[in-house]
């Protein structure tokens, strides 16, 4: 449990700085802290889950709006983005930040806490920004309007990119990235590169983490439906057992990672998180399910452990008696490599090192969780890079602290300023911006 609060009181009528002409990124971020951390704290306290951030989409257009950005809104439900052309030639850029929240139940001590309530998969549950959307939401705006500031001497364009539906859309629906690539996110914008943030309790908060290459992993879901025999539980053998046949591919399943991938290369991870069949103790049923995902960070191993997923479910439940329907993987729910592209990757890092010091920016380890990011950059055919922002307390051991989607995810606000001068700093500079 934390309460932390600044020393001066903070509200939403801070209105952002404009015009400023700061002599430096720290001095831009510094001008705008006060209303970057008023913004994330309303946005924290009104969290909205996937594809339902009708007021946070507000928020973010109404801020776009006053400083200035040409504003389009509604792109895959409640998506946001703003344009902002500089003063002078030079490349396009575009920022994405993520808006939508999570189905859990804030456990943290803090005066502005949810106590937000939704509907997710049919039942009433908490909503939590669970994740830190609210830090890049809130983060992302504090760059916009530092950027907007300097309009009249940035070279280039900026698109400012607010994306709902982060976590998935809900069953049934389209939405995320996916969504806005579909409805022509940058049909009137080609950007030239395409920057992403994610803040993490991996990291203790004043620091960044970036790597060249995959950074974070592919992932694939995938559902199947084992048929058998319903019979009476105490005569087994008067039918087909889908569950015995289910646990059986699950089992199976596990030597596939284990001792048919080379796992020297890179690392997969294969997963079974659903396994649901019968509704009563002492009946056999007709059929039970299994759902799970796969994650991969190369794109023929990922086809690999698809392909002997198959294979393996296929003739275990033939084995049984059996037989089986497979989705491996299903239509939706699929995300590629999130790959930073190398040289990109260099800038990057050099941009980050000047604003934050050497020691402060470190080298990511590989992670085998998946975001949709890495849509956008393959859908304007341009290079990408993305990076971590430490979240957790300097005092508290990254180990232990609670991650990303616990209802005891806990943001330390000093990660506002270092996520905002990391992107703006990146931003500036991949511009050609020199005050």
């Amino acid at each position: 449990m934390h309460r932390r609060l600044l020393a001066a009181c903070v509200c939403l009528c801070c209105a952002p700085v404009a015009g400023a002409a700061e002599s430096s990124v720290e001095g831009m971020v510094d001008a705008r802290l006060a209303h970057i951390t008023a913004l994330r704290r309303d946005i924290h306290e009104h969290p909205e889950l996937s594809n339902r951030e009708t007021r946070t989409a507000r928020l973010v257009a109404a801020e776009l709006k006053k400083l200035g950005y040409e504003v389009h809104a509604g792109i895959a439900h409640t998506g946001v983005i703003g344009v902002l052309k500089g003063g002078k030639p030079g490349p396009k850029l575009a920022i994405r930040a993520d808006i939508d929240a999570l189905p859990v139940t804030e456990e943290v001590d803090l005066p502005f806490a949810s106590k937000a309530r939704g509907e997710y998969l049919g039942k009433e549950v908490g909503v939590m920004h669970a994740c830190g959307h609210d830090v890049h939401t809130a983060t992302t705006l504090g760059v916009a309007s530092a950027l907007a500031a300097v309009r009249k001497d940035l070279p280039g364009e900026v698109m400012m990119i607010f994306q709902p539906a982060e976590e998935g859309a809900p069953p049934g629906e389209e939405g995320g990235a996916e969504l806005m690539v579909k409805q022509g996110v940058f049909k009137d914008f080609q950007p030239d590169a395409v920057f992403g943030m994610h803040v993490t309790s991996s990291y203790h908060v004043g620091t960044v983490a970036l790597r060249a290459g995959g950074i974070m992993a592919s992932s694939d879901t995938f559902r199947m439906t084992v048929h058998g025999l319903q019979t009476h539980g105490a005569t087994p053998w008067r039918g087909i057992d889908p569950i015995v046949a289910g646990a059986d591919i699950v089992m199976a399943a596990q030597s596939i990672v284990s001792r048919r991938m080379d796992i020297n290369k890179d690392p997969v991870v294969l997963t079974f998180g659903i396994f649901d069949g019968g509704q009563r103790f002492n009946i056999v049923p007709d059929s039970a399910s299994l759902q799970g995902t796969i994650r991969a960070f190369d794109t023929g191993m990922r086809d690999q452990a698809l392909a002997e997923l198959r294979q393996v479910a296929e003739h275990v439940a033939k084995a049984h008696g059996a037989s089986i329907d497979m989705q491996v993987p299903t239509a939706s729910g699929s995300n590629p490599v999130n790959f930073n592209d190398p040289a990109l990757t260099g800038r990057v890092r050099s941009s980050l090192q000047n604003v934050l010091g050497k020691d402060s920016v470190l080298e990511a380890a590989r992670w085998t969780a998946s975001e949709d990011f890495p849509l956008l950059g393959l859908a304007a055919k341009a290079p990408s890079v993305y990076f971590f922002v430490g979240g957790t307390p300097k005092d508290q051991d990254t180990d232990k602290v609670a991650f990303n989607h616990s209802p005891r995810f806990f943001v330390d606000e000093g990660a506002l300023k270092t996520a905002t001068a990391a992107m703006l700093q990146a931003s500036l500079d991949y511009l050609g911006y020199a005050p």
